[in-house]
């Protein structure tokens, strides 16, 4: 369950801001979407690896 304290006089829209953010991180939309539909294992390592790849250009190019 997801609470998200409020102090007095915070208007709904940070409310609501908060609640989506921390929704986000819990990853539940994620999870879901990969349930809809069945993906191979081997499927799936191929995506991480150009991933990691990905990543690890973007590192490098930054230094």
């Amino acid at each position: 369950m997801i609470v998200v304290p409020l102090k007095e006089g915070e208007s709904i829209e940070k409310a609501l801001k908060k609640f989506k953010r921390k929704f986000e991180k819990t990853g539940i939309v994620k999870e879901l979407r990969s349930r809809q539909a069945f993906s191979k294992p081997s499927v799936e390592k191929r995506k991480q690896r150009i991933r990691a790849v990905y990543v690890q250009q973007l590192q490098q190019a930054e230094d």
